[in-house]
C-alpha cells in the first residue's frame, strides 16, 4: 500500500472505507470540469469504477495509482492525485500523471506539494522513466501546478480538444527521470 506525506498532506492508496469521499469527488461538477471524460454520472458507474481501482491495487501488474489526498490535520478529503502506467519499457515505466481537487482549495499550494511528492516516489521508488501530463490553455491554476514541480513544456496543440461547446488549445508537459531534481 502506497502512503505518502507531505508537511501538510496524507497521500494514499485507496481504500474500501473510502467509497463515499470518492464518489462525492468524482461526481462534482467543479472538480470535475476540466476531466469531464472521467467524470463519474452515477453511483453504479462509481461502484463498478471504485471496485476495479481497489482490484487493480492488489494485482502484479499495477497500472492505476492515484491516490486519496487529504489534510494531515483534519483528514479532510484535498482530492486525487497520481498516475497511469502507459507502457513498461526496458528503461522504466511511462506514465501519465493526473490531479484534481475541490475548488475550496485551489490557490492553496496543496496540488503542487502532493504532486512533488508524487514525481519524488515515481522517480525514486517505482521505476517512472517518464512522466507525461496535461491541461487545457485556460487552466492557468493546472498549467501553474506543473511548472512548481519542474515539468518542462512539450507542446502546445491549437483547437485540440471539445470541451464545453467549442475547440480549445491543450498544453503537454513531461519530466523525465534525468531531469528530476531531488532538491
Amino acid at each position: 500500500m502506497i502512503y505518502l506525506e507531505t508537511d501538510r498532506l496524507i497521500l494514499r492508496d485507496y481504500v474500501t472505507g473510502d467509497f463515499d469521499d470518492y464518489y462525492r469527488l468524482m461526481t462534482d461538477d467543479q472538480t470535475m470540469y476540466y476531466m469531464k471524460d472521467i467524470k463519474l454520472d452515477s453511483i453504479e458507474s462509481a461502484k463498478e469504477n471504485f471496485a476495479n481501482i481497489l482490484k487493480d491495487m492488489a494485482g502484479n501488474e499495477r497500472k492505476y495509482y492515484f491516490l486519496h489526498m487529504m489534510l494531515k490535520e483534519t483528514q479532510e478529503q484535498v482530492g486525487s492525485i497520481g498516475y497511469t502506467v502507459v507502457d513498461n519499457t526496458p528503461v522504466g515505466k511511462i506514465v501519465h500523471m493526473g490531479y484534481f481537487t475541490y475548488p475550496k482549495f485551489w490557490g492553496n499550494g496543496y496540488t503542487s506539494e502532493a504532486l512533488k511528492k508524487v514525481i519524488e516516489y515515481a522517480f525514486t521508488e517505482d521505476n517512472v522513466y517518464r512522466i507525461t501530463t496535461g491541461c487545457l490553455a485556460e487552466n492557468k491554476g493546472s498549467e501553474r501546478v506543473m511548472q512548481k514541480c519542474g515539468m518542462i513544456k512539450e507542446a502546445e496543440h491549437v483547437e485540440y480538444e471539445w470541451h464545453d461547446g467549442r475547440m480549445k488549445n491543450r498544453l503537454e508537459y513531461r519530466l523525465l527521470k534525468s531531469e528530476f531534481d531531488i532538491s
